[in-house]
C-alpha cells in the first residue's frame, strides 16, 4: 500500500495530536500514548518502502513534533516576553526531535530494519538523557512525564526514572506499528498477528499490574515530621517586582502565624518570596532579611524555607554568570536562591542550578557573550545566573531535605543525587503564576508526583499561586491548594532515609543507551560511507 501526499501529513498530523491529548492536562488521556507514535511510523515506513530522499521523513517527523511541542507546552506563551521565546523553543525543540527521528531512519535505511527500530529506542532515549545536560535542556515534555497523572501504573519508576516509562511507550508503539504493518502493507490477515497482539497486550499489561501490586503494598517508612505550607499569592506580573517586599512577605507570614503549632519543624515560602536582590555576605543588613530572622526566633524551633533574589561580589569573574560592576574591577553574580533561615546559626544559601532557558540562561552565551542581551526581561533579575557547582542538602531539626527550585523538579537525576546526599524529603518552592490559568502549573505539580516515586520521599511544593501540595512517598497527593488564592495548610509529612535503586544509581538507562547510541552512529555512517564510496 502506498500512502498519498496528503495521507502522510493527515497521519504525522494525527501523532502529534495524539502525543498532546495523551500529555498530562492538554489532554490527560494517557493511554492513547501507547499509539500516539504509530501513524508517524507508518509514515516513515512508507517512505523506506518508496525509497523516497530522507528529507521527507524529517519534514514530517517535523510536523508530528512541533504539535506536540506546541500542543503540550502552549503555555509558555502567556509569560511576558515569552511570545519569541516559545516560538523558538516549540521550533526548535521540534526540529531537534525530528533530527533524531531521522537518525532512526537512516540507521534503517543503510544499516538494516531492524537495526533500525532498535536505534530508534536507544537514539530517543539519548536525547531525552542528553535533554537533562546540555545547554538547550529542556526534558519538561520528555514521554515518560506522560504518567505524571498516573502514578498507579509506573511505581517501578523507582528503579528505571523516566527514561524507562519512555522506553515503555516506544516499545509498545512499535509493536502496534509491526502489527498494522503486517496487515497493511504485507497484507497479512489480523487472525496471523494473535501472538504479537498477545505480547503487546501483556507488554502493557504486566508492568501496569507490577505496579498496582507495589503500589497498594507500599508502607511508608515512619519518621513523622509537621510542616507548614504557605501560598502568599502575589501577582508576579503587577505585584512582586513593584511593590513593598515587606507587605508580600507579610502575606505568607500572616498564615504561618496561624497554622504554626509547637511541633511544627519548617515553614516553607515560594520562590523568589523576598524578590529585591540582596548581598549574600552582608545578609544581616537587609531589612526584610532581619524581619524574617526575628519572626523566626520568635517561632521557637521552627525554621523557615524561602526563596529569594540575591547576589555575590567577587574580584574576578568567578563563572559565565559574572558581570562587570561599572567603575570597578569587581564582578557581581546573581542567583535565584533558596535560604534557610533558623534560630541558631546562620542563614544558608543554595542557588537554583537548573535554570529556565532565555529568562536565567542564555544558552552558548559562555561561547558568545553577545547572547546574553537576548535574555527574555520576566521580572526581578535576567540573564544567566549563577549555580551550584553540585547538587546540596540542608539539614535543620535533626533531619535533611533537597531544597529544588521551581524548573529543578523536572530533573530527576539532580534530585536522586541530593538523596544520595541524605536528602529525607523534597521541598520545592516555586512561582508558578507567570503562565496565567493554563495547564503550566499543573503539569509542573504533577510532574513532581513522579519525584516521590523515584526517591520514595515526601514530595511538600509552596507555590506563590499554586498548586501547593504535600505528595506522599507513592507519588499521591496529601493535600493540595486551589491555584491564584492566598493560602497555606499544616501538615504531617514521614521521612525516609532508603535509597532506591534510582537514588542510588541515577540514570544508568541514561547512560547506557547513550553510549550505545553512537556505536550504531557510527556503524550507520561506515554503511553509508561505503555505499557511498560503491556507488563511486
Amino acid at each position: 500500500m502506498k500512502f498519498s501526499r496528503l495521507q502522510r501529513y493527515l497521519l504525522s498530523i494525527l501523532s502529534g495530536l495524539l502525543m498532546t491529548i495523551s500529555f498530562p492536562h492538554t489532554g490527560s488521556l494517557f493511554p492513547l500514548v501507547f499509539l500516539a507514535w504509530t501513524p508517524l511510523l507508518l509514515v516513515e515506513h512508507n517512505i523506506y518502502r518508496q525509497n523516497y530522499r530522507s528529507g521527507k521523513v524529517l519534514i514530517h517527523a517535523y510536523i508530528t513534533f512541533l504539535i506536540y511541542n506546541i500542543g503540550s507546552t502552549y503555555w509558555i506563551y502567556y509569560a511576558i516576553g515569552g511570545e519569541v521565546g516559545a516560538i523558538a523553543a516549540y521550533f526548535l525543540n521540534g526540529f531537534i526531535m525530528a533530527t533524531v527521528f531521522l537518525l532512526f531512519h537512516w540507521t534503517k535505511k543503510y544499516v538494516g530494519q531492524k537495526e533500525g527500530y532498535i536505534g530508534l529506542l536507544f537514539f530517543w532515549i539519548s536525547l531525552e538523557y542528553v535533554h537533562y545536560h546540555w545547554e538547550l535542556s529542556w526534558p519538561w515534555i520528555n514521554i515518560g512525564n506522560t504518567f505524571a497523572i498516573a502514578p498507579e501504573i509506573v511505581q517501578w519508576y523507582a528503579y528505571t526514572g523516566v527514561l524507562g516509562g519512555s522506553l515503555w511507550i516506544l516499545l509498545v508503539n512499535l509493536l502496534i506499528f509491526k502489527i498494522l504493518n503486517n496487515v497493511v502493507f504485507g497484507k497479512e490477515s489480523l487472525k496471523v498477528q494473535t501472538p504479537l497482539i498477545y505480547v503487546t497486550a501483556g507488554l502493557i499489561i504486566i508492568p501496569s499490574i507490577i505496579s498496582f501490586w507495589s503500589y497498594s503494598t507500599y508502607t511508608e517508612t515512619q519518621n513523622q515530621v509537621e510542616v507548614v505550607v504557605t501560598q502568599p499569592n502575589v501577582d508576579p506580573y503587577n505585584e512582586k517586582f513593584s511593590s513593598d517586599v515587606k507587605k508580600q512577605v507579610d502575606k505568607f507570614i500572616s498564615k504561618a502565624d496561624e497554622l504554626i503549632t509547637e511541633n511544627t519543624a519548617v515553614v516553607l515560602a515560594p520562590e523568589t518570596a523576598v524578590s529585591t536582590p540582596f548581598n549574600e555576605a552582608t545578609y544581616k543588613n537587609n531589612p526584610v532579611m532581619n524581619y524574617l530572622q526575628k519572626k523566626v526566633n520568635s517561632w521557637g524551633n521552627t525554621a523557615l524555607f524561602t526563596g529569594a533574589s540575591t547576589y555575590k561580589i567577587f574580584d574576578h569573574k568567578n563563572s559565565r554568570a559574572s558581570k562587570p560592576i561599572n567603575n570597578s574591577n569587581d564582578f557581581y553574580e546573581s542567583y535565584n536562591t533558596s535560604a534557610l533561615i533558623t534560630k541558631r546559626k546562620p542563614t544558608e544559601f543554595v542557588h537554583k542550578s537548573e535554570l529556565v532557558l532565555g529568562v536565567e540562561k542564555i544558552p552558548f552565551s559562555n561561547w558568545f557573550p553577545w547572547l546574553e542581551k537576548l535574555s527574555i526581561q520576566n521580572g526581578g533579575t535576567s540573564g544567566t545566573l549563577g549555580v551550584e557547582d553540585e547538587p546540596k542538602v540542608l539539614k535543620t531539626n535533626g533531619f535533611t531535605f533537597a531544597p529544588i527550585i521551581c524548573y529543578e523538579s523536572v530533573y530527576g537525576g539532580m534530585i536522586a543525587a541530593q538523596c544520595r546526599k541524605g536528602a529525607e524529603a523534597i521541598f520545592i518552592i516555586t512561582n508558578d503564576g507567570w503562565w496565567e490559568n493554563t495547564a503550566g502549573h499543573k503539569q509542573h505539580a504533577s510532574i513532581a508526583r513522579l519525584r516521590a516515586i523515584e526517591t520514595e520521599r515526601y514530595v511538600v511544593r509552596s507555590a506563590n499561586t499554586g498548586i501547593s501540595s504535600v505528595i506522599n512517598q507513592r507519588g499521591d497527593i496529601v493535600k493540595a491548594t486551589e491555584y491564584w488564592v492566598h493560602d497555606g495548610f499544616r501538615e504531617n509529612i514521614q521521612l525516609n532515609a532508603e535509597p532506591t535503586f534510582y537514588v542510588k544509581y541515577g540514570d544508568v538507562m541514561g547512560r547506557s543507551f547513550s553510549f550505545i547510541s553512537l556505536l550504531i552512529l557510527v556503524l550507520t555512517a561506515v554503511r553509508y560511507l561505503k555505499r557511498f564510496g560503491t556507488s563511486i
